[in-house]
């Protein structure tokens, strides 16, 4: 087969069946990515003479004697194309997984088509951005900004990857070509809950290119979590490599590995596996009832699990006052019970990794994680290595949103690597990422809330049960964090929690965005505007008299092991004027009809910005000969925009551009230690190990220059990239010329003291009272994110935190039957935001400076999701009067109480 890709004959022999998209990467055309392999999400789009095709859906063959053109081919000898410089102008990607086939597609709209981007972009998805930058790029507005040196902080900076990103040259983990590669597939089970009694590895082994079978025979006996915290105690150990028990459908039974896929898929087809079906339970309240089937029978507390007699992983409860009384006493009360639904993190790129064996028996894997050096350490531990002899590194990462805060591939990449001596692969397919990795928490929420008379509240009660399925991974943590700011952020005097996680026979429930607050906001949120509307109050005002402020104790029963939590700043007063102005101002709304109802509705939420017990970040930076510094961090990208961020800080201390700051990050290789990005800590924690390590490096350097000219370094300061002391001028070239020791530093934190964020939504919806659909008239958030080191960049984490969310509160939901098992397992089953569905959000800020974060900065990439189905449900009440109580607010789960109350 010829054909033509980039204007370059290509002459290669697909194999049989296979598709162009994967045709392309074989001959090294990586920007062609997979997100789904089913032409739902857009990630592969190329150009077949001319016209955009997911190339997942064309069989290569069809590409004979055609010119293909990738994201790589737009660009000229004269530079970027226009839809390439679009986007680098508006900074429109995060992770930027999706932006080479959004950029194709962009590249290919005719002016009808951008007159209808909801039409024209329906075949592309973005996880990250919201769409918002990405419309901007298409309309040509530009955010970057240039800024002179040492002012690089609190400006809106492009990120360092976007020239390689709109280029499709930023690599991702599967974005190499490996010598001898073999590839990993897995056997899963087919029952919800069943003992293994026997595997016979014949048949598979009988297909032609495989090497090895391996089993839990095969895998290390050692207990852990795939969950990671720099702490142990956070997560129960209950999971093995590979187990003789299996607790849901599609766990890991066995990894067969072969030289293709395709061998390997076959070898899980031809395993047999003999199986004792044992009792399954796959509702959480029937799980915790006398009788229920014990799941993870055996283990004991010294597992880190709380009861496994009656399934609960963990548990909190206490009381401080006496809410009973005050519910008694109140002048307004409300109760009601609300339910949350799962929901997939669907970053676009899926969990997957590869791993090899070094000439001196180091263990690599590259790994799509956002925790190389937790990674690290469960390897070493699960398999008796030096922590020297593994080393775990990522390149960019296609997405996370704390889905990589977990271990769900490279336990098995290093079993494999270990056992057959060669580079291995696996790559999860759409499918198992929705059936086996894992997913958002759902949980029952039931409040009690009383006020008085003047709207003061005197009770907050929660009682939540939380489902986190087969395995308990941050189980725990997800439930202290439900149950702790929600309430937190609120002055009451008395406050009671009874809350479980209870394991279930289901798919794994982890960490995800918010971890735990969108659940219990939601029923905090609806009982403080029910309070209000009982007493005659605004809901903004209501919220005045209640919330905590700087001085008041931030509490919430039984009280917080970790008393660390400060206001670094406080924001919080302002973000409602914030939201409250904006709602206020008129804004252009369409012609409704009689059928159609309008409200408005607001939720607030607080966050800790880190996660308690430690969350440890190591930097360190270096002068080169150049002039220019190398910084080094352990954070991993992935849309988060850490990576922008550190050079900025970086840049601002040393008195230089943020082009003269080369990067290196997130691989164990590179020394240190960090705990990973999540639990918003990739600019608040590891943040201020830069700063630190360069606010050393800068007295070091004026220290260097002193003694060169005699004064004192309080004399000197930084600017222009060169030290300077009055009319006195050295470059940081001629510093490096003038000889002496190395100009290096070291920076570190320990992610303590904690600061807090503080976000703030607002929405304007019309409900079609005959049908259920929901319309979003009016998005407005304002945050408290400190001094806000990239406006642009942060306006785009809020942006697409809002748009993430909204998909969870109005239509994302992953369906599980009575077996347990998930029957909506891809895109086009499970509804993901498109550009149609995400309207533009106002995003405003409060003017703080934060005194605990670097440079006065705090976290913004969880919270903003936080407030968002709270206030869309508070939104839904005020418009119809009804108080729907269960996520997704789809409208066949609004119709029949709307029927109730309208008539058909």
């Amino acid at each position: 087969m010829s054909v033509v890709v980039n204007g370059k004959a290509v002459d290669a022999a697909p194999r049989p069946g296979q598709c162009l998209r994967t045709f392309l990467r074989d001959t090294g055309h990586f920007s062609v990515k997979k997100g789904c392999d089913a032409g739902d999400c857009g990630a592969c789009t190329v150009l077949l003479d001319g016209e955009p095709v997911h190339s997942c859906l064309i069989p290569a063959f069809r590409a004979d004697g055609r010119e293909v053109t990738t994201v790589e081919g737009l660009a000229t000898a004269d530079g970027l194309h226009p839809m390439q410089q679009a986007f680098l102008d508006a900074q429109a990607f995060q992770c930027g997984f999706c932006t080479a086939g959004m950029i194709v597609t962009c590249a290919s709209l005719n002016q009808a088509q951008k007159k209808d981007l909801g039409a024209a972009l329906k075949g592309n998805l973005c996880r990250c951005t919201g769409y918002r930058a990405i419309e901007d790029a298409l309309l040509g507005r530009s955010h970057v900004e240039d800024v002179a040196a040492g002012e690089a902080f609190g400006r809106s900076l492009p990120a360092p990857a976007g020239p390689d990103v709109v280029r499709g040259k930023a690599r991702y983990t599967f974005d190499t070509a490996i010598e001898g590669l073999l590839h990993v597939k897995l056997a899963r089970s087919p029952h919800a809950h069943a003992r293994i009694t026997g595997i016979d590895k014949a048949t598979a082994l009988a297909v032609p290119g495989v090497h090895a079978v391996l089993t839990h025979e095969d895998a290390p006996a050692t207990l852990f979590s795939t969950a990671r915290h720099e702490q142990a105690w956070m997560d129960p150990a209950d999971t093995r490599v590979l187990d003789d028990t299996v607790r849901f459908i599609g766990q890991k039974v066995a990894a067969v590995v072969a030289d293709s896929e395709a061998a390997a898929e076959e070898g899980c087809r031809r395993l047999r596996v003999d199986y004792e079906v044992l009792p399954a339970v796959v509702d959480p309240a029937q799980a915790i009832a006398p009788g229920a089937p014990r799941i993870h029978a055996g283990r004991s507390r010294e597992h880190r699990i709380a009861d496994v007699s009656r399934n609960i992983v963990a548990e909190t409860h206490g009381e401080f006052g006496d809410v009973a009384t005050a519910l008694a006493a109140a002048a307004a009360t409300y109760e009601g019970t609300f339910t949350t639904q799962r929901v997939q993190h669907a970053a676009l790129e899926t969990h997957g990794g590869l791993a090899w064996l070094d000439d001196d028996g180091t263990l690599n894997v590259r790994s799509s994680t956002q925790v190389p050096f937790l990674t690290r350490r469960a390897l070493s531990e699960i398999f008796a290595l030096a922590p020297d002899k593994v080393r775990v590194f990522c390149e960019r990462v296609g997405g996370g949103f704390g889905g990589k805060q977990e271990m769900f591939v490279e336990d098995i990449l290093a079993l494999a690597a270990l056992k057959t001596k060669r580079p291995v692969k696996l790559e999860f397919t759409r499918e198992e990422q929705f059936i086996a990795t894992s997913t958002r928490h759902p949980m029952r929420v039931t409040v009690k809330a009383g006020a008085d008379k003047d709207g003061k509240l005197t009770a907050l009660q929660l009682d939540v049960l939380s489902n986190t399925g087969a395995y308990g991974n941050h189980a725990g943590p997800v439930l202290f964090h439900a149950c702790g700011e929600s309430i937190a952020v609120y002055n009451c005097p008395n406050k009671k929690v009874d809350a479980a996680a209870v394991y279930t026979n289901t798919v794994p429930a982890g960490a995800y965005r918010g971890y735990g607050l969108p659940q219990t906001t939601l029923a905090v949120e609806a009982a403080i505007d029910e309070l209000a509307l009982q007493l005659g109050i605004d809901p903004f005002e209501m919220r005045r008299r209640n919330i905590v402020r700087p001085g008041d104790p931030m509490l919430s029963p039984p009280g917080a092991e970790h008393s660390d939590v400060l206001y670094g700043s406080y924001g919080l007063d302002q973000c409602l004027d914030l939201v409250e102005r904006a709602m206020a101002e008129a804004t252009p709304t369409p012609e409704l009809s009689d059928e159609w109802l309008t409200g408005d509705g607001i939720a607030l939420t607080m966050i800790d910005t880190v996660p308690p017990d430690g969350h440890i970040a190591d930097a360190a930076i270096s002068l080169g000969a150049d002039g220019g510094f190398t910084l080094t961090v352990g954070t991993a990208e992935f849309g988060n925009g850490t990576s922008t961020v550190h050079r900025q800080i970086a840049a601002t201390i040393l008195g230089t551009t943020v082009e003269r700051i080369t990067l290196k990050q997130s691989d164990t290789a590179h020394g240190g230690h960090d705990t990973g990005a999540y639990g918003s800590t990739g600019t608040f924690v590891a943040g201020r190990a830069t700063q630190a390590a360069a606010e050393a490096l800068a007295e070091t350097i004026k220290r260097v220059a002193a003694d060169h000219w005699n004064v004192d370094p309080s004399e000197c300061r930084l600017a222009d990239d060169a030290v300077s002391c009055g009319a006195r001028r050295l470059p940081f070239t001629d510093l490096i010329k003038a000889g002496g020791p190395p100009l290096t530093a070291q920076g570190n934190s320990q992610g303590t003291p904690r600061s807090v964020a503080f976000n703030v939504q607002g929405f304007r919806v019309a409900v079609n009272k005959y049908t259920g659909v929901v319309r979003i008239l009016k998005s407005v958030q304002a945050a408290d994110a400190g001094r806000v080191a990239n406006p642009m960049q942060c306006r785009g984490q809020i942006e697409g935190g809002v748009a993430q969310s909204l998909g969870a509160a109005l239509y994302e939901e992953i369906v599980i039957d009575e077996t347990g098992r998930v029957i909506n397992p891809r895109f086009r089953d499970y509804h993901l935001p498109s550009y149609a569905d995400v309207p533009r959000t106002e995003v405003l800020f409060a003017e703080t400076t934060d005194t605990i974060g670097p440079l006065g900065a705090k976290s913004m990439s969880e919270s903003p999701y936080n407030p968002v189905s709270a206030a869309l449900g508070n939104a839904l009440r005020a418009a119809t009067g009804i108080r729907f109580t269960a996520t997704p607010f789809k409208p066949d789960r609004l119709f029949p109480l709307l029927q109730e109350k309208f008539g058909a």
